[in-house]
């Protein structure tokens, strides 16, 4: 029975194996499916109402108010808060119709009619992204466009996306669709630093009336949230004209306006409707524009819209600094007074990270907005470009020296064309270093040079510098700058750091740190890139330092602060007659690296010559006062490069020889492994001249100079001074003597002979001669100062004795009561006083003077009193008529006295006149 049971069970679970397998395979896998699609319900079920539960509450101040995004400097302190700025708000009365239709069409057509969120829209939304790739259209209502700007980030997750979209069903729950178009028109950003539609329209337009908008108007407005940077009109009209007529095709589409209507808008020109008036200024405006382009670029979000703390690289100290010289403050030691219309553009780098310190967008800019510094393309960068395209490519990649010998001989023709490349002055040196060619900017040199570099290194070099080039390929003319190539000041800065930093090459960034409203903190910094070898740094630095010591660059040079740097000016075409459109200066330190350029907003329109300084003098003003109390060390020089003495003409380079002329030698620097091994035979050994004497002559009042020397054929160069180290050259001679005239007694005089052959020269010899002053070395005082009174006619004859061989004279003052009435200069012994007064004390000081050599002896006084002699004695005490008549020699002697002192006083100021003129001069 049991064995039966067993069998029964046996073949019921045989049957049931069977059954199964005769179960059809599309019944499992829709079971399975089934499962499957319930579990991922639950899980996303509990996902999507985790993130609705932790989503935030609808915060009416938030809602009320744009997001707040705060700008921190490198001290950590806040210096813009983006959520503050300036704003007209409106009721959703004084919204005109026309605008109204434009914001609907183009941002959310059934506004009215969904619950805040259009699911027609999210269907559109996923087919288009489909087809037309990801992110090609998106599907947030004006209701989700409040609750982001309010309380979200710009984070593109599902979390944001479902906290969003309940948010805005709660939004619409809790608010009419009046006043959620009112938060919209009030809250969205509209470029330029304005929220809102009321204050975009007076920044744009100048009204304060939204009623007086025309039709264009509504549209540019209505265009502008999707990208306000983009299609800001003061920035990018045609840009912006394209998006005007984009939300017009809209309005038509959606039977707002007629096709008549949107043509007739077409027709404006977009920077008509734009206001003159200049908008406030916004304190450092050029270098928020630039983090405003990083954090779009690296995140997709905008900082005027997203709640947002940014840290930066800016220094407030550099920034104001900057602000303050391209201001026409009294004060500003730059004058652009002869070029008021002149623009510039700068940036200040840190040399060894690329972290942006300041930026310089304009001068006096009005509200377009435009940052010469960083927008665009920037210009033509002219001979800045030669260390980028050529010098430095060709130390990279033929370990070319510093001495390295360029042909400068004629104009350059251009090849498949009539045109030359010239020397910016029409002169030209024959064989040249590298070193000169760079230094005093020679176009022909550096052209020949690039040949030999090639195209394809010079524009990877370029390439690996930050740097871009017309239809990425190279023509001659990116040897100097004059193409169709541009660069930006920023860009330009970012390059020349590399030189400074060793051959490593940071793009320039302003951004560090983003810390979200959520507390995700994102950090930012440039990657460091090995652009060169350190000998190409390095060698291409020290070049530019004879830039800015001897070279085109010497006014921007900084008097103990090791720095280099390059000039570049470009040249308008003749045939559109001549000038400068562009000067340039970029120059570095180790610690930072400034870049500045000057022209006019019209890349035709040239420079004023009075201006064509002050990009140099702006980096110098800049560099010094950003470098002050800052220790600046010089550039370090790696062990891939050598300092090597050259004899000078040698090509290839050949080491001097034991008589090679000091004057013949220079050093310069080599590649390790490259420098030159064999000695020049140019110079042999030439005696320098012997017996060589120097004797005054005081009968000729000249110095008789001899020698003796062996060789026949040598020539002798003299050379004369106070000193050894301002020697002059006076003559070349082929005899052993000469003669020097014109000395001055009191004098010393140190004399250089050096002998010279046409291949050789001697060591040099000298001497020395003391010629002794025939002037005194003192003056003594005036003896036998004494004076008579006569008390009648109240007058004194002052006299001195005085000896001398030399043309002395005697400087007199003359006090009354102690106040000085009189001075003057006579060459006489004695001086007449006339008409004293009664009752005074007169002090009369007296002072012999040399004026060459200019001397002055002691002074003697002696007194004079008229008390006692009252208007009444005086009267009393005259004598008889016959008796006042006065003597005729003495008469005569006090006419002489008087015409001498007269004339004296005159020459005392005619020389001291002539002795002002002379400072001046």
């Amino acid at each position: 029975m049991a064995n039966e049971q067993s069998s029964r069970k046996a073949r019921r679970k045989q049957a049931q194996k069977q059954k199964s397998k005769n179960k059809p395979l599309w019944k499992r896998i829709f079971r399975i499916a089934l499962i499957a699609i319930l579990l991922i319900g639950l899980g996303v079920g509990s996902v999507f109402g985790y993130y609705v539960v932790t989503a935030p509450d609808l915060d009416e101040e938030l809602l009320a108010d744009p997001a707040s995004t705060k700008l921190l400097d490198i001290n950590g302190d806040i210096f813009a808060d983006l959520g503050v700025e300036k704003r007209s708000k409106i009721s959703y009365n004084d919204i005109p119709d026309i605008l109204e239709d434009a914001i609907l069409a183009t941002e959310d057509v059934r506004f009215f009619n969904h619950i805040g969120i259009d699911f027609r829209r999210i269907g559109a939304a996923v087919l288009a992204n489909f087809s037309d790739g990801f992110g090609s259209q998106g599907a947030s209502t004006i209701t989700q466009q409040v609750v982001k700007g309010s309380f979200l980030s710009d984070d593109k997750t599902m979390k944001r996306k479902v906290q969003e979209q309940w948010l805005s069903l709660k939004l619409e729950q809790k608010y009419s669709k009046e006043e959620i178009f009112e938060m919209y028109v009030n809250k969205i950003y509209y470029g330029a630093g304005a929220y809102g539609a009321a204050t975009a329209a007076e920044v744009y337009f100048g009204k304060t009336d939204l009623n007086d908008l025309t039709l264009p108007e509504a549209a540019l407005l209505a265009g502008l949230p999707q990208r306000p940077s983009a299609y800001d009109p003061f920035v990018n009209p045609d840009l912006a004209k394209e998006r005007m007529e984009t939300v017009l095709n809209l309005m038509v589409r959606h039977n707002k306006i007629s096709q008549a209507e949107a043509d007739e808008a077409l027709e404006v020109d977009v920077t008509s409707l734009l206001t003159t008036k200049r908008k406030d200024y916004v304190k450092y405006e050029g270098f928020i524009q630039q983090v405003e382009e990083e954090i779009e670029e690296k995140t997709g979000l905008n900082i005027y819209e997203d709640s947002l703390k940014i840290h930066t690289t800016i220094d407030p100290k550099a920034q104001e600094h900057v602000e303050f010289l391209l201001s026409d403050d009294e004060s500003n030691p730059i004058n652009y007074s002869s070029d008021p219309e002149m623009q510039v553009g700068l940036t200040v780098v840190d040399t060894q990270t690329g972290a942006i310190r300041a930026v310089g967008p304009g001068r006096n800019r009005d509200s377009n907005g435009w940052n010469y510094a960083i927008h665009g393309d920037g210009r033509q960068p002219g001979s800045t470009i030669k260390p980028l395209t050529v010098y430095g490519p060709a130390v990279e990649h033929m370990k070319m020296s510093t001495y390295h010998q360029l042909l400068d001989d004629k104009p350059y023709p251009i090849k498949g064309t009539d045109d030359v490349i010239r020397n910016a002055g029409r002169n030209y040196s024959g064989w040249v270093t590298a070193r000169e060619a760079l230094t005093r900017s020679l176009n022909v040199p550096t052209v020949k040079l690039m040949e030999e570099v090639g195209y394809e290194n010079a524009k990877e070099f370029a390439k690996g510098l930050g740097l871009s080039f017309h239809e990425d390929s190279l023509t001659i003319g990116d040897a100097i700058g004059g193409t169709a190539s541009t660069a930006t000041p920023l860009e330009m800065a970012g390059a020349y750091a590399a030189f400074g930093n060793g051959g490593v090459y940071h793009e320039p960034y302003a951004v560090t740190k983003i810390e979200y409203p959520n507390g995700k903190v994102e950090e930012f910094k440039s990657k460091a890139e090995i652009a060169m070898e350190d000998y190409t740094a390095y060698m291409v630095t020290d070049m530019l330092k004879s830039v800015v010591q001897s070279g085109t660059g010497k006014s921007a040079n900084i008097s103990g602060l090791p720095m280099a740097g390059k000039t570049g000016t470009t040249n308008l075409d003749e045939k559109l007659g001549g000038g400068n459109p562009d000067v340039w200066f970029v120059g570095y330190t180790t610690n930072y690296t400034i870049s500045v350029w000057t022209g006019h907003d019209k890349a035709t329109e040239v420079l004023d010559k009075d201006v064509k300084g002050i990009a140099r003098q702006l980096y110098r003003e800049t560099m010094t006062y950003i470098s002050e109390g800052v220790e600046t060390k010089d550039f370090e020089k790696p062990s891939s490069v050598v300092e090597v003495k050259v004899e000078k003409g040698t090509n290839p380079p050949k080491l001097p020889s034991d008589y090679t002329p000091s004057s013949n030698i220079i050093t310069e620097l080599f590649v390790k492994g490259t420098e030159p091994s064999k000695v020049s035979e140019t110079f042999d050994e030439l005696e320098a001249v012997t017996n060589l004497s120097a004797t005054y002559n005081e009968d000729s009042e000249s110095i008789d100079v001899t020698w003796d020397h062996d060789n026949e054929d040598a020539e002798f160069k003299v050379s004369v001074g106070t000193s050894q180290d301002n020697l002059r050259e006076l003559t070349t001679t082929d005899s052993t003597n000469v003669t020097i005239e014109s000395v001055e007694k009191g004098s010393s005089y140190f004399i250089q002979v050096i002998a010279f052959t046409e291949e050789l020269e001697s060591e040099p010899a000298s001497t020395s001669v003391e010629i002794e002053s025939d002037q005194p070395d003192s003056l003594e005082a005036v003896t036998q100062l004494s004076q008579e009174l006569n008390p009648n006619a109240l007058k004194a004859l002052v006299s001195w004795q005085y000896s001398s061989e030399y043309p002395v004279e005697f400087e007199v003052s003359v006090q009354m009561d102690g106040s000085t009435i009189e001075n003057l200069t006579t060459n006489k012994n004695q001086l007449n006083l006339t008409q004293l007064q009664p009752e005074k004390t007169y002090t009369v000081t007296v002072t012999p003077v040399l004026k060459e050599p200019s001397l002055r002896g002691p002074s003697n006084s002696v007194q004079i009193s008229t008390h006692g002699l009252s208007k009444e004695e005086e009267n009393n005490q005259a004598p008889p008529p016959e008796d006042n008549e006065e003597d005729p020699d003495e008469a005569e002697e006090n006419e002489q006295n008087e015409e001498e002192n007269n004339q004296n006083n005159q020459n005392n100021g005619n020389n001291a006149s002539q002795e002002q003129d002379e400072q001046e001069e």
